[in-house]
């Protein structure tokens, strides 16, 4: 059993590994590390700077194996909510968070870090679509419905609908969650059209436009964060080909190939193929014909290797996730599918955690 002497010892070599990585990608000298430590030691805990946050945020983002979208780590903008005591100050920052990030269609990545001992947050994402169970199947997002009924257990009563925005669900320290709706003026939604099948447009489809993911925890310099919720902007494949298509969550190639008169009756008219590039062009389409941030996977796929020449230029190693790294349509169309990358987890980084439910 670990002695709480040596996990002590541990939390601080964590903060000097840290704070050592921060002064050689800033201006600091070595004396001020020297300095730092010393404060450190005498507090005896690490209780990061608002700037050494906003480092070890992006930098996080920098060593996220299964992101994609790397090249815009610098990009990142942080808020230190760390001071927030009440489920009523934290559900505004959130709020705040959304609509920052959402910008009206220019999507700015985003996290908001709240106190590491007290805040936890229990939905996936900030936004995300409810998921029910009815006789004979699921309405909405069936990856969704424990959560949903979670909700539902604390009062939350959803409309029923494919597309029922789920509120957020706060706890700070051991007091009951607190529910809160998400104001409906504070989400940008994109309504799903294709440029040329019509109906697909009947299909009444729509997606939300930020992904703010919030059930993953920060960990820098030996302090976990575990509620830090971020944002990017999607790649098309993330609505187009999965949680459109999974047969898991929304299960729409079947609708999509019956709508543009695909022959369903065999493999070999690769109706599924087919019916998945109109999906993921009618994503495509929408968002860009809505000024929504969006990205397509052949074009994130050059982005990230620009970010790995510059890793290189930096003299650091670019490491990754492959299987999630590759886009999950037409992988082998991106260098990424030919090329080896080893999956080394590096800190500061974002971790998946137990779920409070």
């Amino acid at each position: 059993m670990t002695s709480s002497y040596e996990h002590k010892g541990k939390k601080l070599k964590d903060a000097e590994e840290f704070l050592s990585l921060y002064i050689q990608e800033t201006d600091l000298s070595e004396d001020w590390l020297h300095e730092r430590l010393d404060d450190i030691k005498r507090a005896g805990s690490y209780n990061p700077t608002t700037e050494e946050l906003v480092f070890g945020a992006k930098v996080a983002w920098r060593n996220s194996n299964r992101c994609i979208g790397r090249l815009f780590w610098k990009s990142l903008h942080v808020f230190d909510e760390r001071h927030l005591e009440t489920a009523e100050e934290i559900f505004f920052a959130l709020i705040r968070h959304i609509q920052f990030a959402t910008n009206k269609g220019k999507i700015r990545p985003t996290i908001t870090i709240f106190n590491e001992n007290k805040v936890r947050i229990w939905n996936y994402q900030l936004i995300r679509y409810a998921g029910y169970e009815i006789s004979g199947g699921t309405v909405g997002d069936p990856d969704s419905i424990p959560f949903t009924k979670v909700c539902m257990d604390l009062g939350w009563r959803g409309a029923g609908t494919p597309f029922d925005i789920l509120p957020l669900v706060i706890q700070v320290g051991n007091n009951k969650p607190a529910l809160f709706e998400i104001p409906k003026e504070a989400v940008l939604e994109v309504e799903i059209r294709h440029p040329q099948y019509e109906q697909i447009s009947k299909l009444n489809l729509k997606w939300y436009a930020v992904p703010i993911v919030s059930n993953m925890k920060l960990s820098i310099g030996g302090i976990e964060f575990k509620a830090a919720p971020f944002n990017g902007w999607y790649m098309g494949t993330e609505i187009g080909a999965r949680n459109f298509a999974d047969v898991n969550r929304y299960h729409l190639l079947p609708e999509v190939a019956e709508a543009i008169g695909l022959d369903t009756n065999s493999n070999m008219t690769l109706w599924k193929d087919r019916a998945l590039v109109e999906l993921n062009t009618a994503v495509l389409h929408s968002f860009k014909e809505d000024g929504v941030s969006i990205v397509d996977h052949h074009t994130a796929a050059q982005q990230f290797q620009l970010f790995e020449q510059q890793e290189e230029q930096a003299n650091r190693k670019v490491t990754g996730n492959w299987s999630w790294l590759i886009p999950p349509m037409s992988p082998a169309t991106t260098h990424i599918f030919h090329k080896p990358i080893e999956n080394l987890i590096k800190k500061p980084n974002y971790f998946y955690q137990n779920r409070p439910f």
